[in-house]
């Protein structure tokens, strides 16, 4: 979902495509979608509360827990999407389905195609450049056309503020455990295809590429 300039790695245009998926399957957690689940339905009010003016949200992998502290005088738009997609159980069960080392890792598209469908329209309005991409900073991967957040996040593992003049705005940083984020599986590196997660979601991920980490729960602290 990123794209760099001649020289740093490029993201294709599939990485910079948004998808939202549920979760479920072995090892990911997560539960069945159907017609009462929440996640089914992005315009609900427990799916858009204002989040508090700073807030941490703590990640238990498969490769160990890391924190994520969020400012949202960084990026109010972006730190509340996140805040509400934690607090709900969005990331539970979602695989780092594309981690290329020294530059970022990246997840974000849930593991249930009914839920997928449902957020790939729930865009969000840009918000202003306010901090740089700099190690372990946390921020919503986008299209290359304007207001296309949706769900997908990386987390910078270097310096990439070259990403800033291109609109993507850090909404937090990763405050414990960017050792373990550090030593998130990067085996497959852009090998997965986004359109078979969005299309068969984790059932794909398990089979085909087994050694993703995953999130097993994300919640508010």
């Amino acid at each position: 979902m990123i794209k760099t300039a001649s020289g740093l790695r490029m993201m294709t245009a599939s990485l910079l495509t948004l998808a939202a998926l549920a979760c479920g399957g072995e090892g990911g957690g997560g539960g069945d979608a159907t017609a009462d689940n929440p996640l089914l339905h992005p315009s609900a009010p427990e799916l858009n509360e204002q989040a508090p003016a700073m807030y941490r949200a703590r990640f238990e992998t498969s490769a160990g827990d890391f924190v994520i502290q969020v400012h949202r005088d960084w990026a109010p738009i972006g730190a509340d999407r996140f805040y509400n997609l934690v607090k709900n159980g969005y990331y539970d069960g979602d695989r780092f389905f594309r981690v290329i080392s020294g530059f970022m890792a990246q997840f974000g598209m849930n593991g249930d195609p009914l839920v997928t469908a449902q957020w790939r329209v729930a865009t969000l309005q840009d918000d202003p450049v306010v901090e740089s991409n700099t190690r372990g900073k946390v921020t919503f991967a986008m299209t290359n056309q304007p207001n296309s957040r949706t769900t997908q996040v990386f987390i910078n593992f270097g310096n990439n503020v070259n990403l800033d003049a291109l609109g993507f705005a850090p909404f937090g940083e990763v405050v414990e455990g960017m050792d373990v984020v550090d030593g998130l599986y990067s085996g497959y590196g852009e090998t997965p295809s986004q359109s078979q997660i969005q299309g068969r979601g984790n059932e794909y991920l398990e089979s085909d590429f087994p050694e993703l980490d995953y999130v097993e729960r994300a919640t508010i602290e």
